[in-house]
This record gives C-alpha cells, structure tokens and sequence, in this order.
C-alpha cells in the first residue's frame, strides 16, 4: 500500500486528492495547522479514513516530523496562502507560507533522506501578464504577491529537482473550481449568492472586476492530474487547463440560468473595494503536454461545474450539505 502526505488537506484540492488517492488504495496522511478550532468542513467525511497530522508550512520541524510519522512514499504540497485578493493585505505573510514554505517541505525532504516524489501545486498565476494561451515554455510574469511566491517556489521545486536529483514535478494548473471552494474566491461568492437570491435568503451580489477572464475546470478532475504526474518514470512539469476561456460575466450567466433567472443585472453590482492593484485580466492555458504524455482529459464541461455548485449552495442554505 502507497502512503501519500498532503499538505492544505482541509482546502479544496487537498479534500478532493485525498478522495482520489483513497479510491486508489493509499494510506493517506493529511497535515493541518493546529488552530483553537478545526476547520475540517471540506474534509469531515474523511476523519476516519485518513490519518491528520499537525503541520504548519511556517515551522521546519514540523515538517519533518510530519514526514516521520508518515513515512511517505509520495508528497503533495498543496497547503498555502491561497487566496490571490488576501496577498495584496498580507504579501509577507503570502512570501512566508506560499513561497518558503515550499522551500522547507523541500529542505524537510532532502533531510529526511528517502527517495520519495514530491508535487508542487503551481499555479497560472505564475503568467499573469499574458495574451495568448500559455504553455510550459511561455514566460512568467505574476501580477499579484501571491504569483510571486508561487513562482518562487515553482523555482525551488526545479532547483532541488537539478541539485540533489529529487523526483520533483510541478502542476501549473489553471483555475478550477468545485463545490467545496471557499467562500472568499469570486466563483463560490457567486453560486451561493445565486442560491442565496433563489431562496429569497439575499437580494444582490457584490463584485470587483466582471470583465475578467479565465479558464476554468472541474477540481477533481484536475487532481487526478497531479496524481498522473507522479506516476510517471521521469519528473517534469505539466501546464493543466482546459482550453476554454470564460469571463466572470458568462460564469454569471450560467450560475443564473440554473436557477431559472435569464437576467442577472438588477442583482449584480460592482464595489471598487474588491477590485485588485494589478489584476490579470485573461488567463488561458495548452495543456496539449498533459493530454500527451499523462494521459489526461477533463471531464467536466464549464456548465456542469457552474451548474454542480449552484445545487451545491442550495442544498447547503437549505441546511442539508451534499459534500
């Protein structure tokens, strides 16, 4: 049996791969930082599956420790400060979690001293300024604190990778999103208010920037890929998108016309306070590396994902969950 460690268990994609990998025949570790009070919401139906350790990106020895009592074979670094708008407040904070604490799991690795496989959780927005679709070989240049430290720990995962030959990989995923998306991310603040505003619980949604686009897929379709990456003979890095390209307005759109609503501008305003210093404005990715050399395809079309957390939301606001 493979026993695997996932930093950021309690977050969207960390829930969703610990699904995966269970379904897979894994003993699955998840680390969590130990708070006052546990925020298992995305994860409460994994308490007796899988093993919590206590962890925290910040503190090397913990990191270690957590690796001890693990004993993994494979480590998914998908805990971070993760939320684009919040590393404007707080870009050290941001630097320390997301951009070195990639760098200690690494070193805690190195340390440890077993030849195991590491994936870092990358992200598009490592490319911010763009205007075409991005591959692996199309530069960066983040917009956000939060796009710097990721690239700074994109760029470490690679330096260990070269320096001590680990069998490092790095996903450079795309946008994606699920039904256990935080409710601070513009995605999951519009299906809950969607579903908010069908039930009558809330009359209007307020956003930053509508004209934003990206390419959105499904989350767990997107965490099998980082499973593939691991599975492979040689470590690389692999782009994951899914070639299509939506702006906020057309996720509008279709969270809307779930609930029957063709319309949404007398429920829709804007708020400078949520709009960002430099904001990315489009956001595409090839992702013809992956389908080739991993094998992966998405599964989930744009509608069906806008679609499932819409229902989603309205099962949660009227007090049942389908997680």
């Amino acid at each position: 049996m493979k026993k695997a460690l996932i930093t950021g268990i309690n977050g969207m994609d960390g829930s969703y791969l610990a699904d995966l990998l269970l379904e897979k025949g894994y003993e699955v570790y998840g680390m969590e930082r130990r708070n006052s009070t546990l925020n298992r919401t995305n994860t409460i139906h994994l308490v007796d599956r899988i093993t919590f350790l206590h962890g925290d990106l910040t503190d090397q020895n913990s990191l270690l420790r957590c690796l001890k009592k693990s004993d993994p074979d494979e480590v998914y670094n998908l805990g971070s400060q993760s939320f684009v708008g919040e590393s404007w407040n707080t870009p050290e904070h941001t630097g320390d979690v997301t951009g070195l604490g990639a760098l200690r799991v690494l070193e805690a690795i190195r340390v440890y001293g077993k030849q195991l496989k590491f994936y870092q959780a990358s992200t598009s927005e490592m490319f911010g300024k763009m205007e075409k679709f991005a591959n692996e070989d199309t530069p960066f240049y983040p917009r956000s604190p939060y796009g710097v430290a990721k690239l700074y720990a994109h760029w470490i995962t690679k330096n260990y990778r070269k320096s001590y030959n680990m069998f490092n990989v790095s996903g450079i995923l795309f946008n994606h999103e699920a039904e256990r998306r935080g409710i601070e991310f513009v995605t999951r603040k519009i299906t809950d208010g969607v579903a908010r505003i069908h039930l009558g619980l809330q009359d209007k949604i307020i956003l930053g920037n509508l004209n934003a686009r990206r390419d959105w897929g499904y989350s767990p379709d997107y965490v099998e890929s980082m499973w593939l990456m691991l599975q492979q003979d040689k470590p690389d890095d692999y782009v994951v998108a899914t070639g299509e390209i939506h702006s906020v307005r057309e996720f509008l759109d279709a969270a809307f016309n779930v609930v029957g609503i063709n319309g949404w501008d007398n429920y829709v305003e804007q708020d400078s306070k949520f709009m960002r210093p430099a904001d990315v404005y489009y956001l595409a990715g090839d992702s013809s590396k992956a389908q080739e050399k991993l094998g992966w395809q998405r599964k989930t079309s744009f509608k069906e994902m806008v679609s499932k957390m819409v229902h989603n939301d309205i099962e949660l606001n009227n007090g049942s969950s389908s997680k």
